[in-house]
């Protein structure tokens, strides 16, 4: 079996994407996947370089469904967000993801208090282990504030960019908040994403890594989708053999993508 969904992509919808929408399609049916879900970035509030990271949503939604009727009966295309999560945006989210009709919602924590972890100044004034605990224990806040998403999206996002990115980081060094984590997940019926990029950014690992895929097994989660998180179409479904191999290694045997808000499972 292969991974035919990839469920985390970007287009020039996208602040940090020139992909055109159809060229990502066109690559997702060479690949031979059959369903591609689009999760444009809405981080409300969010500005970096002066540039908005705030989807204009009726474009979005307009040109996803040219396409979508000019694909149909090719390949299935599914309408998706990505929403940066804070917990002080809470009622704008809860009025956002209720406004749209969208398949499947990720939710992630690209921002703490504002600040990217992408940027150096997040780590201005503390230690590499203070910062990541910071971004770690958000999770459960943003969770409790709001919860209507169905999957987290690269749950330890921040190592991609840490002064020493994953050299220095474990699953076991940071197990009480993340444990914290994955046990708010598993409460609030979310799922956990396995973010292939984590490749692409030379962490020889998806985002999450394998101890916490294992972690959130043993604790009894069950849901788990797969997303490239491509913004140019060149790295759709990026490693997905390696991660379906270490989903198989952690006790999983399905998959899941959403149509409509409601999970479907494939075998991996």
């Amino acid at each position: 079996m292969s991974i035919l969904t990839d469920c985390h992509l970007h287009s020039s919808f996208s602040a940090d994407s020139e992909a055109p929408m159809e060229s990502m399609i066109e690559k997702g049916l060479q690949l031979g996947l059959t369903a591609m879900c689009f999760t444009e970035h809405m981080d409300h509030g969010m500005l970096e370089n002066g540039v908005s990271f705030e989807v204009d949503t009726a474009a979005y939604r307009e040109g996803f469904l040219k396409l979508k009727e000019k694909y149909r009966g090719k390949i299935e295309l599914l309408f998706g967000i990505e929403l940066g999560l804070e917990a002080q945006y809470a009622d704008f989210l809860n009025e956002y993801s209720r406004a749209w009709d969208f398949d499947f919602i990720i939710g992630s924590s690209h921002t703490v208090e504002g600040k990217d972890p992408y940027f150096a100044d997040f780590y201005e004034g503390r230690t590499e282990e203070e910062a990541y605990r910071t971004y770690f224990e958000t999770v459960p806040k943003n969770l409790a504030a709001f919860s209507n998403v169905d999957t987290y999206g690269h749950l330890d996002y921040v190592v991609r960019y840490g002064p020493n990115k994953n050299r220095e980081y474990s699953y076991e060094k940071y197990r009480d908040v993340l444990d914290a984590a994955l046990k708010a997940l598993i409460e609030h019926g979310v799922g956990l994403e396995i973010n292939s990029a984590g490749y692409k950014q030379g962490l020889c690992a998806p985002n999450p890594c394998m101890d916490i895929v294992k972690a959130y097994r043993r604790l009894g989660g069950e849901i788990v989708t797969i997303g490239s998180d491509a913004h140019a179409p060149e790295w759709i479904t990026g490693e997905f053999g390696r991660v379906r191999e270490l989903l198989l290694e952690c006790g999983f045997r399905y998959y899941a993508f959403f149509r409509e808000r409601k999970p479907y499972f494939l075998s991996l």
